[in-house]
């Protein structure tokens, strides 16, 4: 329900990110103060706010608020009636919205095919000055328009490095192009030296946060303008940032001339700060006049989620398919223990759409694939499924098992980016060869850990197990053992993913 306000209610009023409320109808235009355009200081009334940017009428009516981060230059602009006053600084900031724009479909998805949550680092020195800065704003805007911002689509923010880096909006600020272009139109010019390592660890540290809209196995990427040369060390920076998992790009603008090396802190500053020295994640340009063609090819960059090496951990970038036995031996009580530990496995991924994937196959003599890895793309999902997975009963022939799973589960996903591991769970001895078909599994590049119980032969789960065999075999007596490995097997996979990325 809308919070009901006055005619002279102010942003700073609201003491909450996310309000809506709702103007009375009536308020008479030449008494509103407010100051700025489309970013409003938070000592602007809401309402006015409202009119100016055309969310409603002087009729009044329902309006969404969102609060930002304080700023310089609000500009006067006269719109709707209303003649908004400039206003050199102020702590906080506010925009207004109707829920009526979320109907527009640009906003609610976007391009799906890019999911990123990006923030654009740019250069407000010095250094750069007044002119290039506003170019360097149009070719930002440039990007965020051709990138396809959208709920579902990439998110963006922006931070500004100066002598005291400033987060101008956070990814959660806007989801629209249009509002995103408006608000980096907005963004003064600061001054000071660039400090950009200062400004990368700023950005790293505090603008990539859950509370400032970061979404969980979404690639992060930040990506660094830097117009001729840092003005200190970055190299520590992009050290800090790798480590929170964040994909760093740098965009040189001018190289230094001969004469200007001598002040130049590293000149191997751009391949010791970006997320990999492999040439994608560093891009060049000349100047900042005719910068349009450069546009697409840096969009292209950022749409390439499986290149984004630094948001790949082995909790988003794995697939991971459960062999579970459900052979009479087993028991009805005893598979709900087995079905359990699967899930305090798969629940400690991030599964989505482009992270982390989960398959199951239960088998007997005969094998049920229970969900494959495009079926569910949620954790939630995935684990209500696990819940409700139906015993089977029967016999026990783990090796057809192994191959049925390696040909219909793997192998639709064999040219996914993801590391492939398999956990095999079973209690009793295979009625039929276990070590070739897990030879062939080692020879696709599938990782095996095997987890038996009770009657489950140590033999068996080593020839299944990939080597070293005693950190990727386990085995305890009892069902109600099986929780303590849970742990033992998360480890596992993290440890063996990280080598093969090495």
């Amino acid at each position: 329900v809308p919070i009901a306000i006055t005619c002279f209610t102010r942003g700073l009023d609201i003491r909450k990110e996310k309000a809506d409320v709702l103007c009375p109808g009536g308020c008479p235009p030449e008494e509103f103060s407010v100051f700025g355009n489309i970013v409003y200081a938070s000592v602007s009334s809401i309402c006015g706010a409202a009119i100016h940017r055309g969310v409603i009428s002087i009729s009044g009516g329902p309006v969404r608020i969102y609060s930002l981060p304080g700023r310089e230059n609000y500009s006067s602009v006269e719109a709707n009636g209303i003649q908004s006053q400039m206003l050199s600084r102020w702590s906080a900031s506010f925009t207004v919205t109707s829920k009526r724009l979320k109907k527009t479909p640009e906003k609610k998805t976007g391009n799906k095919d890019c999911k990123a949550d990006i923030a654009f680092l740019i250069d407000g020195s010095f250094n750069i000055g007044q002119r290039r800065f506003n170019l360097q704003k149009n070719f930002v805007g440039k990007v965020a328009l051709m990138l396809g911002i959208g709920t579902e689509g990439p998110h963006v923010g922006l931070v500004q490095a100066s002598e005291h880096p400033k987060i101008e909006f956070y990814l959660k600020n806007f989801t629209s192009a249009k509002d995103v272009l408006f608000a980096i139109k907005e963004v003064g010019f600061r001054g000071g030296n660039s400090n950009t390592g200062k400004a990368l660890k700023h950005t790293a540290q505090k603008f990539f946060t859950a509370d400032s809209g970061v979404r969980k196995g979404i690639p992060k990427v930040v990506v660094v303008f830097i117009d001729g040369w840092p003005s200190d060390d970055i190299e520590e920076a992009g050290i800090v940032a790798r480590e929170f998992g964040v994909n760093v790009f740098i965009v040189s603008v001018a190289k230094p001339i001969p004469e200007e090396l001598g002040m130049v802190q590293d000149v191997a500053f751009v391949d010791k700060a970006v997320c990999r020295n492999n040439g994608f994640f560093s891009y060049h340009m000349p100047n900042w006049f005719g910068t349009t063609k450069y546009v697409k090819p840096l969009v292209q960059k950022l749409c390439t989620h499986e290149q984004m090496m630094c948001s790949k951990t082995c909790y988003n970038s794995v697939n991971i398919a459960f062999l579970i036995d459900g052979s009479s031996s087993v028991g009805d009580s005893n598979f709900r223990l087995m079905l359990e530990f699967v899930s305090n496995i798969a629940k400690t991924f991030e599964i989505s759409d482009i992270g982390a994937k989960i398959a199951a196959v239960q088998f007997t003599y005969d094998q049920r694939t229970e969900f494959s890895f495009t079926d569910y793309n949620t954790k939630e999902n995935i684990l209500a499924v696990i819940r409700n997975i139906r015993y089977m009963s029967g016999g026990t022939a783990t090796g057809d098992a192994i191959s049925f799973t390696v040909r219909n589960v793997f192998g639709p996903v064999r040219d996914s980016p993801n590391k492939n591991f398999l956990v095999i769970v079973t209690d009793g001895q295979s009625y039929d060869d276990v070590r070739g078909p897990a030879a062939a599994a080692h020879d696709a590049g599938i990782t095996i850990f095997s987890v038996g119980v009770a009657w489950a032969p140590l033999d068996d789960l080593k020839d299944m197990a990939s080597k070293p065999k005693e950190s990727h075999a386990f085995f305890t007596r009892e069902f109600t053992g099986l929780e303590p490995i849970v742990s033992d097997i998360i480890r596992g996979i993290c440890r063996d993913f990280l080598e093969s990325q090495q």
